[in-house]
């Protein structure tokens, strides 16, 4: 498989299942010239399916001056139906580790989008002048400044994130590599029992059968720094719930 080294030339895009995955309430994210803000306002004047409806069809974002790998820039793919979608090029994200490719996060950008990788970016609202240390301590650090990010659901910049992507850019942002889903993550940092967690470790969430769909950042026991779907950013105890489904806990740091 030949691929082509590029960066992201806008601000932010979005990362989707598909070239049909984006509605018409995600226009504005998906246009030449996208708009995060517009998009956001559109999803939320839209109701509850604006955000929710992203579920299996945003696998993630991709920030400006972020290299991706592209498999076949500016093809046109099939879509539902048999139905062409030219402008788009099909990606791995090498930034953005993930357990569905070696290459890198997989899915698909608008090649309108991508530039060359001839230039330097700076990553969409993570450039940091004093980036904490690679520490327990730094993570919740670089965490805490997540605080009060409304979640949505593939997002990784302060304006939306999900939960994996809290822990991932958190850890990014000290320079530390993570896979950017939660089940991912779980398997990349070692295991430690759950009376022995300490802050800046991870706690990880599932029902009997299931996926990891949860994780949070440890602040004390029992408490984390998380990002709720229907919520923000935020720090509290677990509740009756989380401890419901707390299936394990991982160390980043040693």
């Amino acid at each position: 498989m030949e691929l082509r080294r590029m960066r992201v030339a806008v601000p932010v895009t979005g990362l989707w299942a598909s070239p049909s995955a984006p509605r018409a309430v995600d226009d504005a994210i998906v246009g030449d010239e996208p708009s995060l803000p517009e998009w956001l306002a559109a999803l939320d004047a839209s109701g509850p399916d604006g955000r929710h409806g992203l579920h299996d069809r945003l696998e993630s974002e991709v920030l400006h001056g972020e290299e991706v790998l592209v498999v076949k820039p500016g093809g046109s793919f099939l879509g539902r139906g048999g139905h062409k979608h030219p402008g788009w090029s099909h990606v791995f994200c090498p930034e953005q580790p993930s357990g569905k490719d070696p290459h890198g996060y997989p899915g698909f950008v608008r090649t309108a989008h991508l530039a060359a990788d001839d230039e330097e970016g700076i990553a969409y609202d993570d450039a940091l002048e004093d980036p904490p240390e690679a520490t327990p301590d730094g993570l919740l650090d670089a965490a805490r400044g997540f605080t009060g990010t409304p979640y949505l659901w593939g997002g990784l910049t302060r304006e939306g994130i999900d939960c994996s992507g809290l822990v991932h850019m958190a850890l990014r942002a000290l320079g530390v590599r993570v896979p950017r889903d939660a089940a991912d993550q779980r398997e990349a940092v070692p295991a430690v029992a759950l009376k022995y967690v300490r802050p800046g470790d991870l706690y990880f969430f599932g029902r009997p059968g299931e996926p990891i769909h949860h994780v949070g950042i440890v602040t004390q026991k029992r408490a984390m720094l998380h990002a709720p779907e229907d919520g923000v950013v935020v720090e509290e105890p677990l509740s009756q719930e989380r401890s419901a489904t707390l299936v394990g806990a991982g160390r980043v740091f040693s």
